[in-house]
């Protein structure tokens, strides 16, 4: 057909496909062509019709659409595209050029039009498809179709999708059902573990159905397909049995679930059973277990809070997935055979003992039994080899871990979090796998065991909130140990010195161990030490060979009731950008040294006992968040946090109150500032501030200054302030027009509000702001600044074209100003009651 539309030659002139290939190129390696193959389904078209470039003279084009990448990649093409869905626009373009044969919508049926679009996404034979039908339909009948779209799409689109479905191979269908019915949104690794239980080799398969276009893999390595791909999967399965759900391969719908678990319809055609752990919730529903019994094919099995008063006899040996959240029973059915089994996950069951002695489980890779309340002891491992996750969080009643499991050669997660009741870990520790080790909130667990093999994978050590005193010497063959947690080991004194031969540890984590009074040396061998947390501890001083941590990015000193001073070698810290001094209130000052750490950005000196910071630091240029809260009172008050007196009017002039420098400029990174608590008098806040040019939040509540510089004004990107229970603060300049936030509650003598703020008009974007004036008893004219703005803003709304209404917009518009009535120019009225109802107005869009 090709060469008699192309060469006009005699019907009768090519008898076979050898002939034509040789007469495609001999006439026409001198033309020019431009040929287009479109649905290619076997790579024997590609070779009977473009099998060689050779075939076509130069400039020629050859154009392939296929459903199967790999199909197009074998046949060596130059370039492949993949179009992408429509977006949202261009797809309510197509959708309303079919359905209203106009490119915008009918008034009336601008939500379905979008309930349409949620529906098929931006597939164009969707849209022209459910497009054409709906043209001039009624609304009733536009709500009828959308209602019977959620049971069944059109079959014209089925069809067509269904033909990429028939050219799989079985193993290659088996696995596209279970993706659709089961794994949608599940990670790649997550679906492979199980499908290689199952033998369905899904490396490959999953390949195939990428190539083919029946699956994506989304950020985060999450298995997707489109709704309507995923719907042609269900249909597959509901025809295998129309009206018994219990003759179907797999089950995924509640009601279907429910129906064969309560009147015994299962089969040996039943092969997955997956619902949401939400299945039932808070209605625990009592059904038979019978129906297992008949499912001897079933290999996924997942539900939840499912009560079985009668027992259960009989679960499928053939399971590779066993989820039941909330088992109801003591113990598994004494007939279960688990050799089978990938993942294993009873959460919230009330199983007290897994298995008696040695059971052989070579598939078994996950077993996760959290929140197992009853759970006394764990089995024997000896005989489960490929173990790699291992979750008894929670098991709050769990005393004994049989010594099988610390010498496990392939497990990477061990999570004991909240085990309460464990006191030890038994004999000594050698897992040469492990990646991450929980033991947090073992309030009870007094000791480490022994290390007695290297364990160079483990990254994560957490022992927060145990009875901890001491770590074991041989924690130095934890060498590759990258964060350690002992938050809140309210026992331990010190880290012993082998800490120090742990090159890779980035994160050291001792908030709250109160008994620690020395700043622990041994850590500063650690060069590659990035995150250092000292909050809560009992530490003095901080030595000065604190310089050597050159690589240091956090040092959290929160809190340190007793630290009375930093080393002026702290300039050493040349990665430095987080530095915490808050509620340190007996330091006094900081070194002027600091100012030279130029890579710090995030200081926080509240609640210390520092008046007057060094200069240096207004000249940080990289420094983006400065925080001052609460920095006065005497430097022995030991609870700044909970005074705030409000002072007479007054100048700062007192040498002892907190002030800053006539000069900001400096600081021209900073974004946000918060001197709030000082207890600021009139004149303390300098006219320099206007010259924060980044700064986006200012802080300045609790203070006792009359008036605000007028340079605020040139801080062109600020968005927010913050001048909450200011009682002396009497008016405010003019505000940027960037501000979408202002805090004014309880400044009790302020006075007006006239000339300070307008908004921020844009024609296509709505303004944001928030004004909170609660408590400012003396306000005067707010309210009629509130209804011009209140004005301004709903007049904009109205102005909005439509294609922006379209546009999702986050946006917030709050004005609290103290007033009683509602004016008269307001279509709403409270006639009764004190509440009002509102209506949108017509033009208005609603998701």
């Amino acid at each position: 057909q090709l060469l008699f539309e192309i060469l006009k030659l005699e019907k009768d002139s090519i008898w076979n496909v050898g002939d034509g290939i040789n007469i495609l190129g001999s006439r026409l390696q001198h033309k020019k062509v431009l040929l287009v193959i479109d649905d290619v389904v076997d790579i024997k078209q590609l070779e009977y019709l473009a099998g060689k470039r050779e075939w076509f003279g130069s400039g020629s084009r050859i154009i392939v659409t296929s459903r199967d990448e790999h199909l197009l990649k074998t046949h060596g093409m130059d370039e492949i595209y993949k179009p992408n869905e429509l977006n949202y626009h261009d797809a309510l373009q197509l959708f309303n050029m079919k359905a209203f044969k106009i490119q915008k919508p009918l008034e009336e049926c601008v939500q379905l039009s979008e309930g349409v679009l949620r529906y098929v996404g931006g597939l164009p034979l969707a849209l022209e498809v459910l497009g054409s039908f709906l043209n001039g339909r009624s609304v009733d009948q536009w709500r009828s179709t959308l209602e019977r779209l959620q049971i069944e799409p059109p079959n014209k689109i089925m069809s067509i999708l269904q033909i990429s479905f028939d050219g799989l191979q079985e193993l290659e269908k088996k696995i596209f059902l279970d993706i659709a019915c089961f794994f949608k949104w599940k990670t790649r690794d997550y679906v492979l573990k199980i499908l290689e239980g199952c033998g369905f080799s899904p490396v490959v398969g999953i390949e195939v159905l990428i190539e083919k276009s029946l699956l994506t893999v989304h950020e985060n390595n999450r298995l997707w397909m489109h709704d309507l791909i995923q719907e042609m999967g269900h249909q597959i399965v509901r025809r295998q049995s129309p009206d018994e759900p219990g003759k179907r391969s797999r089950l995924w719908k509640e009601a279907d679930v429910h129906h064969v678990l309560s009147q015994n319809t299962g089969s040996e055609v039943v092969v997955g059973i997956m619902v949401d752990d939400d299945f039932f919730r808070g209605n625990d529903v009592h059904l038979s277990a019978k129906a297992f019994s008949l499912m001897t094919n079933l290999r996924l099995l997942k539900i939840s809070n499912v009560q079985l008063p009668e027992g259960l006899e009989y679960l499928s040996n053939r399971l590779r997935l066993l989820d039941w959240h909330r088992y109801p029973l003591k113990s598994l059915p004494s007939n279960l055979q688990l050799d089978k089994t990938v993942k294993f996950k009873m959460c919230y069951s009330r199983i007290e003992e897994l298995w008696k002695g040695i059971k052989p489980l070579n598939m078994l890779r996950v077993l996760k039994l959290s929140h197992s309340e009853n759970l006394i002891k764990t089995p024997d491992f000896t005989k489960v080899p490929n173990l790699e996750v291992l979750d008894l969080e929670g098991c709050t009643r769990l005393r004994e871990i049989h010594q099988s499991l610390l010498r496990h050669n392939k497990l990477i997660l061990l999570n004991l979090k909240g085990c309460t009741s464990l006191t030890t870990l038994p004999g000594e520790i050698f897992m040469k796998s492990l990646k991450t080790l929980v033991l947090s909130g073992c309030l009870k667990l007094r000791k480490l065991p022994r290390v007695v093999g290297s364990m160079e994978c483990l990254r994560e050590l957490l022992l927060d909130e145990t009875d901890i005193k001491e770590l074991p010497v041989s924690i130095e063959l934890m060498s590759g140990l990258v964060s350690l947690n002992l938050k809140d080991c309210r026992n331990l004194a010190s880290l012993p010195i082998t800490i120090g031969s742990l090159e890779c540890l980035q994160t050291l984590v001792l908030s709250g161990c109160s008994k620690i009074v020395k700043f622990p040396e041994t850590v500063i061998s650690v060069v590659d030490l990035s995150e250092l947390f000292l909050d809560g501890t009992s530490i003095t001083e901080v030595p000065s060979s604190i310089e050597l941590l050159t690589k240091l990015r956090l040092l959290n000193l929160n809190d340190c009731k007793t630290l009375v001073r930093l080393p002026s070698s702290i300039n050493g810290l040349k990665s430095l950008r987080n530095l915490n001094l808050s509620g340190c209130f007996k330091l006094e000052n900081v070194p002027e040294t600091l100012g030279q750490v130029e890579s710090l950005e995030k200081l926080d000196i509240s609640g210390t006992a520092i008046r007057q910071p060094p200069s240096s630091i207004f000249l940080m240029k990289n420094l983006k968040e400065l925080s001052c809260r609460g920095c006065k009172g005497s430097p022995s008050s030991a609870s700044w946090f909970l005074r705030f007196p409000i002072n007479l009017i007054r100048r700062s002039s007192d040498p002892m109150d907190f002030s800053l420098p006539s000069s900001l400029s400096g600081l021209c990174s900073l974004t946000k500032l918060d001197i709030s608590y000082c207890d600021l008098g009139e004149g303390a806040i300098p006219s320099g501030i206007g010259d924060l040019c980044s700064l986006e939040t200012l802080c300045l509540s609790r203070n006792s200054f009359v008036s605000l510089p007028a340079s605020i004004y040139r801080l062109s990107n600020l968005r927010e302030i913050e001048l909450e229970e200011c009682k002396m603060l009497q008016n405010l300049p003019r505000l940027p027009a960037s501000i979408h936030r202002i805090s004014l509650g309880g400044c009790v003598s302020l006075e007006t509000l006239s000339d300070v703020l307008n908004l921020n008009l844009n024609e296509h974007r709505l303004p944001s702001l928030n004004l909170y004036c609660g408590d400012c008893s003396k306000l005067t004219g707010s309210y009629d600044l509130a209804l011009s703005l209140l004005k301004e803003y709903i007049k904009n709304s109205e102005n909005m074209s439509l294609s922006d209404k379209y546009i999702k917009q986050n946006y917030l518009f709050n004005i609290i100003v103290p007033g009683s009535e509602i004016p008269e120019w307001f279509e709403y009225q409270n006639n009764e009651g004190s509440s009002i109802t509102i209506s949108t107005p017509p033009k208005t869009y609603k998701n």
